[in-house]
């Protein structure tokens, strides 16, 4: 594994290839241009660039250096109930609360945050309402009343909705299965590893253990997906790290995709992943990869979220100034209407940037925008996963810093070399 800040030289099964950062785009080498690339990236920056303009490479800048201005906001999560009925150590939201005390929203602010997400959507464009806390089933009635009234002025304009909801799945019924699966809702269940190592992070308040609880509410709704799509999320921690057993054990019980979340930053360190923990987190996020890799050969599929997000990424070839869309086409909002910059930052006044009854304040946007930039981001600037990555998770970022990049530049070399192995062996894959 060889890279540079412009560059990356990678090997599969199928000869040696280049991935270059600036547009995200993957070339096979032939030995001796290999050969002159890897001399070159010894040699520095400006050898790599003169190799590439040799072979007709270059290309002008796909990222600048200019933020957005004033990007149409798409997309909403409203925390709909700032309160939660379980004790998970590593809650960034402080068991739902955020540090304040607990509240549900109300109609009014539900009310006032759908009009301005779809008033200032075209026709024919596609908004998402998602619906998260706390526990949002606690505040069931008005998650219905404001899906229910979207839908509508969502039709009167012709803008496409989408919903959706992140429950821990203790309070679900099979009456919201019914609600989900006519509105067609993408449903992600919190669901920590299975059995005793779930019921070790996910205790309710008053003590004991969750597990048996979640699968058997979930099980009406993995019964009926049709319309709804049903995820497993697993938040990892140095408590639960043994991610395959998780990923065979939920893609079995019917759930649409299954994901893994690293914690970086909690409230409390010991759920924090350290230096060693993420050189196991890798190995077992690239056996859940190997795993999928030879589902996927064998004509079966295997929905681990992580890996065909990452080979749909580069299928695109994606590349990005930032890790996600928080405080440009995103806004988390508040139980009292705030519009903050993503649903982890809610109640956090440095990244309060507007409110739903007036809307953003463009310059305090334009701050952020500005401010979080990958090229204002260190040690981004030298590193060739920058446009993949994006800098990372701002909230992560911002609370402890980097720890996890050697960890993500393994996780994407490793994805590509499956990219090229699957493209090569079922290219079909890639054309749906």
């Amino acid at each position: 594994m060889t890279d540079n800040s412009s560059v990356h030289r990678f090997e599969s099964e199928h000869g040696l290839h280049l991935f270059l950062t600036n547009g995200s785009r993957i070339y096979d080498l032939a030995p001796q241009i290999a050969e002159e690339i890897e001399i070159a990236m010894a040699d520095g920056e400006a050898a790599v660039s003169a190799i590439l303009a040799r072979y007709g490479l270059s290309s002008p800048p796909y990222i600048d250096d200019a933020a957005p201005v004033d990007p149409p906001v798409r997309a909403l999560s409203l925390a709909i109930a700032q309160k939660c009925n379980l004790a998970c150590g590593y809650c960034y939201a402080a068991s739902g609360e955020f540090g304040g005390l607990p509240k549900n929203m109300s109609w009014e602010v539900a009310c006032a945050a759908i009009q301005r997400l779809i008033e200032d959507a075209q026709p024919g464009e596609r908004v998402n309402l998602a619906f998260l806390g706390g526990e949002p089933l606690i505040n069931r009635e008005l998650i219905q009343r404001a899906t229910v009234f979207a839908a509508q002025e969502a039709a009167l304009r012709r803008v496409s909705i989408g919903f959706s909801i992140t429950t821990n799945g203790t309070l679900l019924t099979p009456g919201d299965a019914a609600f989900f699966e006519e509105h067609g809702f993408a449903i992600t269940v919190s669901l920590d590893g299975v059995g005793e190592s779930h019921d070790r992070l996910r205790p309710f308040r008053g003590g004991g253990g969750t597990y048996e609880r979640i699968i058997s509410r979930v099980a009406p709704l993995l019964a009926r997906q049709k319309r709804m799509q049903v995820s497993a999320r697993v938040t990892v921690t140095p408590l639960n790290v043994g991610l395959v057993q998780a990923l065979d054990r939920f893609i079995g019980l019917g759930f649409h995709s299954v994901g893994f979340a690293p914690v970086l930053s909690a409230p409390r360190s010991q759920f924090e992943l350290q230096a060693s923990d993420l050189e196991i987190l890798l190995e077992e996020m690239i056996g859940c990869g190997r795993k999928f890799e030879q589902e996927m050969l064998a004509g079966r599929r295997y929905p681990f979220s992580n890996m065909t997000e990452a080979l749909r990424q580069i299928h695109r070839g994606t590349h990005r100034p930032y890790p996600c869309g928080a405080g440009a086409g995103y806004f988390g909002v508040s139980a009292d209407g705030g519009m903050y910059v993503c649903h982890r930052f809610v109640e956090n006044a440095v990244a309060k940037l507007g409110d739903v009854s007036v809307g953003l304040d463009r310059e305090k946007r334009r701050n952020w925008l500005t401010d979080r930039h990958v090229h204002r981001q260190q040690p981004c600037s030298q590193c060739w996963a920058r446009y993949l990555c994006g800098g990372g998770c701002h909230h992560e970022v911002i609370h402890r810093g980097r720890p996890a990049c050697e960890f993500i530049r393994g996780w994407l070399h490793y994805c590509l070399t499956a990219y090229v192995n699957l493209s090569e062996q079922r290219p079909e894959l890639f054309s749906k």
